[in-house]
């Protein structure tokens, strides 16, 4: 190992830029090699305090070649305050405080025959101080200029993947939506499959509103259906079936041919809830669903209802107040099935009936607010053409709600006998 003393920085930098230069260490390396020892040197030089250099060439047991140097300061001046990781070329360090650093030496160390250049020697082939600082910067401008290049390339490339990530983006937006739309058509078409047929009777305007809690499937537990009977009355069912989706849905519709069935076998009204829950039961034991049933002669207008745990039905009268028209019993797969009795009424001419699920007065907190908010309403547009009706309902009580839910409203007008468009009643419009 060579040893040497220095008491100037530029003493320092010239020998170690000579040693670097004479181990052929590439330009970029030598500067850093340079700037680290004098990083690490300038407090102690510029304190008046020489530091040591050793310098020598190392053969590893591999045979490659290493540049070492070692870098000794003051006992006063430890180089603590120094980061080596921080360093251009970082160092090591050795419990006297000595810097090291050990650099690989280009394939063979030098070429054959040829020492290391002394100091003197690079003054002899004219390699001054200041040549080795330009060829040290230009080398440093050309790797600033190749990683500035790559850089470019690289924000050239990253354009274009956005472009073509955007591109892919905009085109599955495209077939998501595609595929929305035809999903949509899908369901709406099996919706109105799941809906009876237009019911055209004398005396009588019948609307109907229903809406999905959620967009994504056909329809929910809240079905209806209605038919004329053979003695002329017209029968009408409303059942909402615990749960959402398609499997309330199946429910629903269970329920409700059941009670088509027996209500055209001719059972009485008030044993049907009842009937249609020994019926179902053998088959399924999980089905639930509440319902409400409407027998209602456009003759005579006389109405009668069965409860199996739902909403009561409510009355518009023609001099602006409504009832609600209550009836207690248990739903299908409830405890002791069966509406407690039938009520019966009549209905006047011009009067409503509305029949419901709860998702039009149970969207908020209190029920009995929801109920209080849809009498208002009914007596509010009952005067409306009877197509509307279902539909300003929702819309009156869905405008601020906490919670999404199946909807169904149906609203039925007594208009008289013969009282419709060329003796019958207009034709069902339903809203949604």
């Amino acid at each position: 190992m060579t040893r040497e003393t220095f008491r100037t920085l530029k003493a320092l930098r010239h020998t170690v830029r000579s040693i670097a230069l004479g181990h052929r260490l590439p330009a970029d390396e030598r500067a850093r090699l340079v700037l680290s020892l004098s990083e690490v040197a300038a407090a102690a030089l510029g304190g008046g305090r020489p530091v040591t250099l050793l310098s020598g060439r190392e053969t590893r047991e591999d045979g490659a070649h290493l540049l070492t140097l070692a870098l000794r300061l003051p006992h006063q001046c430890t180089g603590a305050q120094v980061a080596t990781d921080r360093l251009p070329l970082r160092a090591r360090t050795q419990p006297d405080g000595t810097f090291v650093w050990n650099l690989p030496l280009p394939s063979g160390g030098r070429p054959a025959n040829r020492a290391p250049l002394t100091p003197a020697a690079a003054a002899q082939h004219g390699q001054s101080d200041v040549a080795l600082l330009e060829e040290e910067l230009r080398a440093a401008l050309a790797r600033a200029d190749t990683l500035a290049g790559e850089h470019q390339r690289l924000k050239h490339e990253l354009a274009e993947t956005n472009s073509g990530v955007l591109a892919l983006y905009v085109q599955l937006e495209e077939r998501d939506e595609q595929l929305r739309t035809a999903h949509g058509r899908t369901l709406r078409a099996l919706e109105d499959a799941l809906r009876p047929r237009p019911l055209h009777v004398d005396g009588l305007e019948l609307a109907v509103h229903y809406a999905p809690a959620s967009d994504d499937a056909p329809t929910g537990g809240d079905l209806y259906d209605w038919f004329t009977l053979p003695d002329g009355t017209v029968h009408i069912t409303v059942v909402d079936a615990i749960g959402h989706g398609i499997t309330s849905t199946r429910t629903a519709l269970t329920v409700t041919h059941a009670v088509r069935t027996l209500a055209l076998e001719g059972h009485p009204l008030e044993s049907i809830v009842a009937r249609t829950d020994t019926i179902l039961a053998p088959f399924d034991q999980n089905v639930m669903a509440t319902l409400l049933l409407a027998r209602l002669d456009p003759a005579t207008g006389t109405l009668s209802l069965a409860n199996g745990s739902h909403p009561p039905a409510l009355l518009a009268h023609a001099d602006g107040s409504a009832t609600y028209l209550e009836v207690r019993g248990r739903g299908i797969g409830f405890p002791l099935p069966g509406s407690d009795r039938v009520l019966t009424t009549t209905m006047q001419d011009d009067d409503v009936l509305l029949l419901y699920t709860d998702g039009l007065t149970e969207s908020r907190r209190d029920p009995i607010e929801g109920e209080a908010r849809l009498k208002e309403a009914l007596c509010r547009h009952r005067t409306r053409p009877t197509e509307q009706v279902p539909g300003l309902l929702a819309e009156d009580l869905l405008s601020d709600v906490l919670h999404l839910d199946d909807t169904l409203a149906i609203a039925v007008r007594r208009t008289g006998i013969g009282t419709g468009i060329g003796g019958a009643s207009r034709s069902l419009r339903s809203d949604r």
